[in-house]
């Protein structure tokens, strides 16, 4: 039975899941912790991977990995392969200015003309988590460090290329071959360079945009490989060790891409994942070009397109509440289940830290409609659960007023498993939801991929693996509009 690893090396912390390449069955995992922030040195993912493979055993043994990873961080290199400064993660909202000069540069100094110039090149309207307008800050900001980019690649990307046995002349055992780094599309198409629908689907780089905003496009960018197509071979002291060829190492993916492909998601499903950005994520067989900028248009990890809404305001939206309530997550959801729907009038706008979408990097949240009948514990428990989930039903909004077809909806993400979240989402959606069992789905995705890749070099054609997703939950639709009425007429007085 030959063994696959997956790996999510997300925001908060690095996952690895090792599963049977055939059925799927989960074999053993590890993980631990990445440090807080929102600009980071990858050193200490690596050191994260390395604990999180020994966590689980280590990684010997396995025929195949992939990693999904953390969308738009900024890991910029020098010739030598060393970082030039710490990654800019997609949080990081410094290059909100970048991001409004860029889309007026590509529209003639008119906004509106640049916003729908910017969807129809690569999908999205810039917005500060986009890598692109992070280049942008470093040419403006630090043109020193701007100097000395000899490449730029994502989190996943250098984390790959370190599994290959890349990196530093010291750290690394082959040295500083940047023309070893290697993405796929769905990662490539969050960057605000890379049009995935180029070449009739193929994909390609769009250097004029680069140029754009880093003032040059001598840079290497990693090679954006197919959905089942090997990267390389891990190096033996990381990986597949005592496997005759060694460990193969997948494309990889971006995290929304990669739970995508653990959850199995086809055209016509929808996943709502609420971790530390809130996402509203559709397959569809081709991306939109929303001038908006409601709707990312990027890729999946399978050739299909994956549109995704945004919010940075999701789970530590929840943890804010239990804060200020000092209660843990259980006593937050019985404080919220005992008031009523639409929290007797009281409204939480969350952008408590900027937002997303819509693109707001500098609002603050607002609690509005406050009265002395709801002024308890348990109404302003249920305003922020409810304005968390309306935030992320605009989203959905967004997505079916560009015709994305809505079949099935899951719920994901650790705040999914609250009760109240359970409870409301349903009146927030009007829909009903389907909730798979908690899993690594980032990870799970990868691992699938993983097990996608080594097939493929055994069998030419190969499908990825059909591993089954379970579903817990099935939550009936239970709409309660005034819910969302009231959220719509509070939020654009933000």
């Amino acid at each position: 039975m030959p063994l696959v690893a997956g790996v999510d090396t997300s925001t908060q912390s690095c996952k690895i899941v090792v599963r049977d390449a055939e059925t799927g069955e989960l074999v053993r995992t590890g993980s631990a912790k990445h440090p807080d922030g929102t600009e980071v040195s990858p050193t200490a993912w690596w050191d994260a991977f390395l604990e999180a493979a020994k966590a689980a055993d280590g990684l010997d043994d396995v025929a195949a990995v992939a990693v999904g990873g953390q969308q738009h961080g900024m890991v910029a290199l020098d010739a030598e392969g060393r970082v030039v400064r710490d990654a800019l993660l997609w949080n990081d909202t410094r290059s909100a200015q970048a991001a409004e000069d860029l889309i007026r540069e590509l529209g003639d100094g008119d906004r509106a003309a640049g916003a729908q110039a910017w969807a129809d090149a690569v999908g999205s309207v810039l917005v500060a988590s986009l890598t692109v307008t992070k280049l942008r800050w470093l040419r403006d900001a630090e043109p020193d460090n701007a100097a000395r980019v000899a490449a730029v690649a994502l989190p996943h990307d250098w984390l790959s290329w370190r599994i290959a046995g890349y990196g530093p002349e010291g750290e690394s055992p082959l040295g500083p071959q940047l023309d070893k780094l290697f993405t796929d599309r769905s990662d490539a198409s969050g960057t605000g360079y890379y049009d995935a629908q180029a070449d009739g689907g193929r994909g390609e780089y769009r250097r004029d945009l680069l140029q754009l905003a880093l003032g040059r496009d001598d840079v290497v960018l990693p090679r954006v490989l197919e959905p089942a197509e090997s990267g390389g071979v891990a190096h033996p002291t990381v990986a597949g060790r005592d496997v005759d060829g060694g460990a193969l190492i997948g494309p990889g993916a971006g995290d929304n891409a990669g739970a995508s492909l653990g959850l199995g998601m086809q055209p016509g499903d929808i996943a709502i994942s609420i971790g530390t950005s809130g996402v509203v994520s559709a397959v569809a067989p081709t991306r939109t070009a929303d001038g908006s900028g409601a709707i990312n248009g990027f890729a999946d990890a399978t050739g299909n397109a994956l549109m995704l809404a945004v919010t940075l305001n999701a789970a530590r939206v929840l943890d804010a509440a239990r804060t200020v309530l000092d209660v843990d997550f259980d006593g937050l959801a019985r404080l919220a289940l005992a008031a009523p729907a639409g929290s007797d009038g009281l409204v939480l706008v969350p952008y408590l830290e900027g937002e997303r979408t819509p693109n707001r990097p500098d609002a603050t949240g607002t609690l509005h409609g406050i009265r002395l009948k709801n002024s308890t514990r348990e109404h302003f428990a249920r305003a922020y659960i409810e304005g968390m989930l309306c935030g992320l039903a605009d989203g959905m909004d967004a997505l079916r007023a560009l015709d994305v077809p809505i079949e099935r909806v899951m719920l994901i993400g650790g705040a999914a498993q609250s009760p109240a979240v359970q409870q409301i989402a349903p009146q927030v959606f009007g829909l009903p939801i389907s909730v798979p069992e908690p899993g690594e789905y980032v990870a799970d995705g990868a691992a699938r991929q993983a097990a996608w890749v080594l097939a493929a070099a055994r069998q030419s054609g190969a499908d990825a693996p059909s591993w089954a997703t379970t579903i817990a939950t099935t939550l009936d639709a239970d709409p309660k509009p005034e819910v969302r009425r009231q959220y719509a007429a509070v939020r654009d007085l933000v």
